[in-house]
């Protein structure tokens, strides 16, 4: 499958991964080997870089997830480079796989040299969000990345960040209706040569302002399909945009809104459930009927997090 094998066995604990992390947390710089925006890619193929594929499996199960790479407690030069996903995802898997591309002498990604990384005890190196009622949880990924260059290897990836989250301005100035792409691994499929995700495509279905029913979440009506969960979804108007009053604007709008975690699926009775979008397709019972329809956590709630990693670090 890849031109190029390599392996790293990461075998540690959640206690040791963040001890690791304590001591480099200052030294988790912006980079250009493991952290930067190629001027020859277009914004949708960068987003492609800011994904990973999440295998996980136990002595009973096995399945695929997506995540994504979040830059937390950026200040100046300085962050936390994590990996996010949901809680439902890594929960009681002990064993989980990332795959990463590898990055050329000039910069560009390597899409066919491919870095393997696999663990055990997965399930215990995740930080998960203090809301036992939000569905994220983050890995702190710069011990792996530290191991990565000890053994002269380049990963390439591409971390979002905070500037991508609107502010509660911008999402009162989104219409009800607004198109939305989002990234992984839907069924598993993706493009195994070319470590590539798929994109999807829908609008939302309830405005991304609102709470819905009082969480801090909204709905998207687009295909959630098992694989799907931890997808980052994204206004993405490239180039030009109708804005709330219907006036054309010729600019890019482009906003990190939110992480699928869930979808309403009708059931034989005829009952409404909202179940965690799983990780393999046989998770759903056959009489279950999905909705096209999808729960979306908002991308305000990834800043709990960084109140989180400073208790770490501080050791509170």
């Amino acid at each position: 499958m890849y031109k190029k094998k390599l392996m790293i066995f990461i075998f540690m604990k959640k206690i040791i991964l963040i001890s690791l992390f304590f001591s480099v947390i200052h030294m988790a710089q912006q980079n250009n080997t493991t952290n930067n925006r190629p001027n020859n890619l277009s914004i949708t193929e960068q987003l492609a870089y800011s994904t990973i594929r999440i295998e996980v499996s136990n002595e009973k199960d096995s399945g695929v997830g997506t995540g994504f790479f979040f830059r937390f407690l950026e200040k100046d030069s300085l962050n936390v480079p994590a990996i996010v996903t949901n809680k439902h995802v890594v929960h009681g898997m002990t064993k989980g796989a990332f795959l990463f591309s590898t990055i050329n002498d000039d910069g560009t990604p390597n899409n066919k040299v491919h870095i393997p990384i696999t663990f055990e005890n997965f399930d215990k190196m995740w930080i998960m969000h203090p809301d036992t009622n939000v569905d994220l949880a983050i890995m702190p990924i710069q011990p792996l990345l530290n191991e990565a260059v000890k053994k002269g290897l380049k990963p390439f990836f591409i971390s979002l960040d905070k500037n991508l989250v609107p502010s509660d301005e911008q999402l009162n100035d989104l219409s009800a209706v607004e198109d939305i792409l989002m990234v992984g691994y839907p069924i598993g499929l993706w493009d195994a040569i070319n470590n590539y995700p798929l994109y999807r495509n829908g609008i939302t279905s309830s405005h991304p302002a609102n709470d819905y029913n009082g969480k801090s979440e909204f709905i998207i009506d687009a295909a959630c399909f098992p694989g799907s969960s931890g997808s980052p979804v994204f206004l993405a108007n490239i180039g030009n945009y109708v804005d709330k009053k219907g006036g054309t604007n010729i600019a890019t709008r482009f906003y990190l809104l939110g992480i699928l975690y869930a979808g309403p699926q009708y059931t034989a009775t005829g009952d409404i459930i909202v179940i965690d979008v799983p990780t393999k397709k046989d998770t759903i019972v056959a009489s279950n009927i999905p909705t096209n329809l999808g729960y979306v956590i908002k991308s305000k709630r990834l800043l709990d997090f960084d109140s989180v990693l400073e208790k770490l670090i501080n050791g509170k």
